[in-house]
């Protein structure tokens, strides 16, 4: 024996001894009821041990991790001999325990309870009926400090009878099993591998002539809510082709969209490097208007594949789920994202260009006159501070006052005014389009491997394409606390367009007020009220504020007359010039009062207007890079 094969042969014997091996096998069968159950296997040492339960989840930008769903944890050695243990009086997600002396193998069972109301992340509701959403950091714990990338997982699923799933995950039994098993992976790619299940399921390979392979996976609620047409199937396939054509580029072994199409379980998406969890209402793919409401979020959740998976902020890479995450540059990771998302829903047909022009104005115009504070937080602060932004809830009371997110929608003002402003730096011969290839497809075809970035290199690779002081550029815009959006300025004057106002909503507004069962007068009036007339939030500073509105009153009369949404439309309508003012009685908690409001410039809504005789950039942003 060789000194460098004894040598070797060491190595690879100390590797083995320090592998972590995990067995994990989850049982949905009682999904129907919403609990899930799960028995791990953990390979140990006698001694002191830490156990773990993933609390920042990637993707949900807080310390999402659902434990207040977890139930019936137990632990025990092979011969069913309890191992007691306790839970860290600072750490909530950590368990601390003692292995047995002898003892090198954990039995553990746990449930995790999916009785959440449908809204939230992984803490929602993830079940009905006839399917359910499996994240799999819901039913695992690891041992502390130890990288979940060293961890080897054997998964394993078993489903009701008769239902069908759909995963990333590469399956090594044959279709139908009992117990579907999965080939070994890391702690690391098995969280960010959800798996969708359902009795109404239905798998959709797309674009059949690229490789990767990827497909759209449904289940519904129903055999109607996956009887897609051929029409949106072909819109979906059109976007593979139009990724390729952008990122130059794919960092997945193959990939799937799980659809969730029902009303029963959360609204929303979650990106992971070769699927995406997109939970959108069950008439999503049979109802026109629908369709377009929700046809951002599959471009959307894809686009993270590359940009957030593949490329994603310093900040955001850690190999554990107990490090804080810092989500400074969460207007690239979401707001480019959300940029580069909405124009490939146009550019696959998901949305017609004038669909995208309107939702534009829709973004411009609330981030324009709709959020006074800007003048306290700026962008640059919604992204650092994201995690409290969520733990708020969004789209809640006052939001306009406090801000949410809002660097996922002036993030994609930011990153349409780059786009703008390198097409006109280069007189049309370069966009945005050749950052993203680089940026994204920096490296070529490759495996599901990350690639961390920083402020400075989003410099970089933009000065790469158009040299610019990009840097003063984009802290221009981020740390602006400017009442009215920054990157308004140049929208209007490099796009072809103008940000103004009509007393007609455009498309977009009008499907959203359809979708959402709302009374949108907050360019008018500043408030907004849902079908019955409760107010669901009030501009501070506006008309409606200073004459005493607030959220959660109810409107009980106008002019006289009970509640209407049209008789609200009305009487502004009839207060435009010299006509009366517009008188409410609003109840609040059981009191009733009197507001008078002194309007008379009719109804508002945004909508850009076309400039003649300028470029028109926003068309030629929308057009398809494939034949």
């Amino acid at each position: 024996m060789t000194k460098r094969f004894t040598l070797l042969l060491l190595a690879l014997c100390a590797t083995s001894a320090s592998a972590q091996t995990i067995t994990l096998a989850v049982d949905l069968t009682d999904a129907p009821r919403k609990i899930l159950h799960a028995t791990e296997t953990l390979a140990v040492q006698p001694g002191p041990l830490t156990l773990v339960y993933p609390k920042w989840i990637p993707g949900e930008h807080m310390p999402s991790g659902p434990i207040d769903q977890q139930a019936g944890f137990l632990i025990t050695t092979p011969s069913g001999t309890p191992v007691k243990w306790e839970r860290d009086s600072i750490n909530m997600f950590a368990y601390h325990l003692t292995v047995p002396a002898g003892t090198t193998q954990l039995n553990i069972k746990m449930d995790f309870l999916a009785t959440a109301a449908a809204a939230g992340f992984s803490a929602g509701a993830s079940t009905s009926a006839n399917l359910a959403l499996l994240s799999w950091n819901e039913l695992v714990v690891s041992p502390e400090g130890v990288k979940p990338s060293s961890i080897l997982v054997t998964p394993s699923l078993k489903v009701p009878a008769g239902w069908k799933f759909g995963t990333a995950l590469e399956e090594t039994s044959f279709p139908g099993a009992p117990v579907a098993t999965f080939k070994p992976v890391g702690l690391n790619t098995l969280i960010d591998s959800p798996v969708l299940a359902g009795r109404w399921f239905r798998e959709i390979p797309l674009a059949t002539e690229i490789t990767p392979k990827h497909f759209l996976d449904l289940a519904g609620d129903g055999p109607e809510d996956i009887a897609l047409s051929q029409e949106h199937i072909d819109n979906f396939s059109k976007l593979i082709r139009e990724t390729g054509a952008l990122y130059k580029s794919r960092h997945y072994a193959s990939y799937h969209f799980l659809v969730t199409l029902s009303d029963q379980v959360a609204h929303f998406g979650l990106e992971h490097h070769q699927s995406s969890d997109d939970r959108v209402p069950e008439k999503t793919f049979t109802d026109d208007g629908q369709f377009i409401a929700e046809g951002l979020l599959l471009p959307h959740e894809f686009t993270h594949s590359w940009n957030g998976k593949y490329r994603r902020p310093a900040g955001l890479n850690h190999d554990d789920y107990e490090t804080p995450m810092k989500g400074d540059l969460l207007w690239v990771y979401e707001g480019l994202t959300e940029y580069l998302g909405d124009v490939l829903a146009s550019r696959s047909g998901i949305w017609q260009p004038s669909v995208y022009i309107d939702r534009l104005a829709t973004v411009a115009g609330y981030l324009n006159d709709l959020r006074p504070g800007r003048t306290w937080r700026d962008l640059q602060d919604t992204a650092t501070g994201a995690q409290l932004l969520y733990a708020y809830g969004l789209n809640s009371p006052y939001d306009n006052w406090r801000r949410d997110t809002d660097y996922y929608d002036e993030g994609e003002l930011l990153w349409l005014e780059v786009d703008l402003t390198i097409r006109a730096k280069s007189n049309g011969k370069k966009s945005l389009n050749d950052f993203a290839a680089a940026f994204e497809g920096l490296n070529g075809n490759t495996g599901p491997i990350v690639v961390p970035y920083t402020f400075e290199d989003i410099v970089t690779g933009l000065n790469a394409v158009v040299p610019n002081d990009w840097s003063a550029f984009l802290h221009q815009r981020l740390d602006s606390n400017a009442l009215h959006a920054p990157e308004l300025d140049g929208i209007n004057a490099l796009s072809g367009y103008k940000l103004t106002y009509t007393d007609k909503p455009a498309y977009w507004d009008q499907l959203l007020e359809g979708q959402n069962s709302v009374v949108n007068t907050l360019y008018s009036l500043g408030f907004q009220t849902n079908a019955v007339g409760t107010v669901s939030d009030v501009i501070v500073g506006s008309l409606a504020d200073k004459a005493g509105l607030g959220p959660g009153m109810r409107i009980i009369a106008i002019n006289g007359r009970g509640f209407q949404s049209a008789l609200l439309r009305a009487a502004i309508k009839e207060a435009s010039g010299t006509g009366p003012s517009i008188k409410l009685i609003v109840e609040n908690t059981g009191y009733y009062k009197l507001i008078d409001l002194d309007y008379h410039a009719g109804e508002k809504y945004p909508t850009f207007q076309r400039i003649p005789n300028t470029p028109d950039r926003l068309n030629d942003i929308t057009q398809p890079m494939t034949k």
